[in-house]
């Protein structure tokens, strides 16, 4: 493999609009993570013109155009990944705010939960880093403004 290979994958946190509970999908015929909860999003494609674009994209295909979610585009939590096949993935974690709308699924996916922040370090099975993930993201609560957010 070539040692610089990697793939974007942006991940979308999405908090309650009260920011009380975040949206967590359980994952269905993933590799990986088969029949565990993760945040919505996904790999960038060549067809993506910004990150942005990738995201909205991500938005549409993983829980449809009615569901309203906000994003905060400025900052992210970047981890790295390696897969179960050696591959390697950076994953930039961006917050988001959900503000209405249907939640309708793409058939990655078997289920979705809110899950209240209070409860998600006994939640599970969850993606390992999912709350210290959420922990770092809510730190940026404190200098982000709802006009900073831009709809998906």
């Amino acid at each position: 493999m070539d040692k610089y290979s990697f793939q974007n994958c942006q991940k979308i946190v999405v908090l309650s609009e009260d920011k009380t509970r975040v949206l967590l999908c359980k994952r269905k015929g993933e590799r990986d993570y088969d029949g565990v909860y993760s945040f919505i999003g996904g790999k960038m494609e060549i067809t993506d013109s910004t990150i942005i674009d990738g995201m909205k994209r991500e938005k549409e295909e993983e829980v449809g155009k009615d569901c309203n979610i906000f994003l905060y585009p400025a900052y992210n939590h970047t981890t790295l990944y390696r897969k179960n096949d050696g591959s390697y993935m950076l994953l930039p974690h961006y917050l988001a705010v959900y503000k209405g709308g249907n939640i309708n699924l793409s058939d990655e996916y078997s289920e979705y939960k809110w899950v209240k922040l209070d409860e998600l370090p006994d939640f599970e099975p969850k993606i390992p880093n999912i709350t210290e993930v959420i922990d770092i993201l809510l730190k940026l609560n404190s200098v982000l403004d709802d006009k900073d957010l831009i709809k998906l």
